[in-house]
């Protein structure tokens, strides 16, 4: 008997539009309460809206008002600084990602012996 496989879910970033599996992307949501939260864990009750994990998309979409066009909802001066911090936490994780890759060697010159 073949086994079924099962699809992942596709979601889209609302700032550059790149469709990507769920769980490759953060979640934003409106709460019933009417909050705004980064839902890292993707289950909280509430509308919910996509962002890939490119700082620059994050702050694109703060400015534009995407996010809050997304949400239904208007975003609190300090609903937008808590944004813009995870942006910048991103930016910062990017910078030394591309630091630790740049410091590793890429090959190491095998040694050969002379005959």
């Amino acid at each position: 008997m073949k086994k079924r496989v099962r699809r992942q879910p596709q979601r889209t970033c609302i700032a550059c539009r790149r469709i990507d599996s769920k769980r490759a992307l953060v979640r934003l949501v409106r709460t019933p309460e009417g909050e705004v939260l980064i839902d890292l864990t993707g289950k909280r009750a509430g509308r919910g809206a996509y962002l890939c994990t490119n700082p620059r998309c994050w702050l694109t979409a703060l400015e534009d008002g995407r996010i809050g066009r997304a949400l239904k909802a208007e975003l609190s001066t300090e609903e937008r600084a808590h944004i813009r911090a995870y942006a910048l936490e991103l930016e910062k994780a990017t910078a030394q990602e591309t630091n630790d890759q740049e410091s590793r060697p890429e090959h190491e010159p095998s040694e050969r012996k002379s005959e």
